[in-house]
């Protein structure tokens, strides 16, 4: 199951210049304030001048409906509000509404955001979520809409929780937004039980697939026994139906939860579904080292197995203990970026970047574009519009326009952007 892993050289990602932060290795500790702009070098492509001593009136010259060749795109950041503190995840429902969720437990609304996101401020959906628990890493989290969401009205929350009398743990919970998306009711715990220590690596990725499954991208709450436990959470991809069942009843790994699709991982943070294919991306945090991008093979073990303790000093994928764990697709060596929320980049507007993978960075305080071919990884820039300019960046979101949304995580004075892309 061993892939050779790429490491990118710093010149290929545009001569990176990482910030330090508070929160640990891992980069997600809040920031007072998003940092100056960091001067980066990108890499660009231009087209050789013709060859004029050579040149004659007999050369072929392109048919007028040939395509011309994709170029880099130019981004217009737009700032579609400010004033947020820590904002997780953004998604759109099919009216065009965007969703948010702050750390903290506020669950946003902002009208007709898809269509006019200059006029689009935030209001405050009502959601009683008494138990939810907030601290270090921990809190209101993830976000996903139900495919059927024009039938269902649903969506779901990931969160850390202290309900009375129980053991705090991190779980995701549905629930259904009335007509004027003005208040969300409660229906029900999709999976409980997912590990929370101190908040630390506390996931919580949601993704759902084109089949209509729901992925949790989950944390070992830096406990070393979790990763590689079959019986734990931690750690994890989960793989389920909207109910919280397995996908895949009988398991996709000997022995274990059935709803584990993948394990071995330290922190997942970011998930998406390469267009044209079935094939699943994860992103997450390494520590000192070593952030990656990954694969997911149903079963697959991913080879983070910090023991005894928690010693944060074996390799991210430990193919001495564990041969057959599957590589990284791209892993970032040292200094780590906090790698976080990711999606594919599509539409003709994003030149050569349309199918690359998007990554936003919280340490990195930026984004990096990956060009993927198939299964590879075969380069990779950072646009110099968000290097450095909004401070650490968590989320990342396309629309049905082909716009990117994006939210920063600085701890106060956080912004939702809008990133539209142009090549002409």
């Amino acid at each position: 199951m061993g892939r050779p892993t790429r490491t990118l050289s710093t010149a290929a990602v545009g001569c990176l210049v990482l910030t330090a932060c508070s929160g640990g290795s891992d980069g997600d500790g809040p920031r007072s304030a998003p940092p100056a702009a960091v001067t980066t070098t990108t890499s660009t492509t231009t087209a050789a001048p013709p060859d004029t001593e050579t040149a004659t009136s007999e050369a072929p010259t392109s048919s007028p409906t040939e395509a011309a060749p994709a170029t880099e795109p130019t981004l217009r950041v737009q700032v579609v509000t400010d004033g947020l503190s820590l904002p997780w995840d953004v998604q759109l429902l099919p009216d065009g509404t965007a969703l948010v969720t702050e750390r903290g437990g506020r669950l946003l609304a902002l009208d007709d955001a898809l269509e006019d996101p200059d006029g689009a401020e935030p209001r405050e959906v009502a959601l009683d979520l008494p138990e939810l628990l907030v601290g270090s890493e921990a809190g209101l989290m993830g976000l996903a809409v139900s495919p059927d969401f024009e039938q269902d009205r649903t969506i779901f929350l990931c969160h850390a929780a202290q309900p009375t009398g129980e053991r705090p743990d991190v779980r995701v919970t549905r629930w259904t937004l009335d007509e004027g998306v003005t208040e969300a009711g409660r229906d029900g715990v999709v999976v409980a039980g997912m590990p929370l220590s101190t908040g630390r690596h506390a996931g919580c990725r949601l993704l759902f697939t084109p089949e209509g499954q729901l992925l949790v991208g989950t944390g070992d709450a830096a406990e070393g026994s979790n990763p590689q436990d079959l019986d734990s959470l931690g750690g994890k991809v989960l793989e389920l139906t909207p109910d919280g069942s397995p996908a895949a009843p009988e398991g996709h790994v000997e022995g274990g939860d059935p709803r584990i699709l993948t394990y071995g991982h330290r922190n997942v943070q970011g998930l998406a579904v390469q267009p044209g294919t079935e094939r699943l991306w994860s992103v997450e945090h390494g520590p000192d080292v070593d952030d990656e991008v990954n694969i997911l093979e149903p079963g697959g073990n991913y080879g983070w197995d910090p023991v005894p303790g928690y010693d944060e000093s074996v390799p991210m994928t430990h193919l001495e203990r564990f041969p057959d764990a599957v590589e990284a697709v791209w892993s970032s060596g040292a200094p780590t970026h906090a790698t976080s929320g990711a999606t594919f980049l599509h539409g003709e507007q994003w030149g050569t970047w349309d199918g690359a993978l998007a990554v936003a960075e919280l340490k990195g305080s930026g984004v990096t574009v990956f060009t993927v071919e198939g299964e590879e990884i075969v380069d990779a820039v950072r646009p110099p519009e968000l290097d450095g300019t909004y401070g650490r960046l968590r989320s990342l979101t396309l629309d049905p326009h082909g716009a990117l949304w994006v939210t920063s995580s600085n701890g106060e004075g956080d912004v939702l952007l809008r990133v539209t892309a142009r090549t002409d």
